[in-house]
């Protein structure tokens, strides 16, 4: 197959085919599936954050 003789090389091309088009696959599948809300420890975070910034 193409002139390579050892398995192991053709399972490694066969694999990174295969890699590539789960990505473009995974890829496609999320194209806009949009940002997930924050949740409320990281709200209360950012506004303790901008607290202290504010303070300084």
């Amino acid at each position: 197959m193409f002139g390579i003789e050892d398995k192991g090389v053709s399972a490694v091309y066969l694999l990174c085919i295969a890699s590539s088009a789960l990505c473009v696959v995974y890829g496609l599948i999320n194209w806009n599936r949009g940002e997930d809300k924050p949740r409320a420890e990281d709200v209360q975070w950012a506004e303790q954050e901008k607290r202290v910034e504010d303070e300084l």
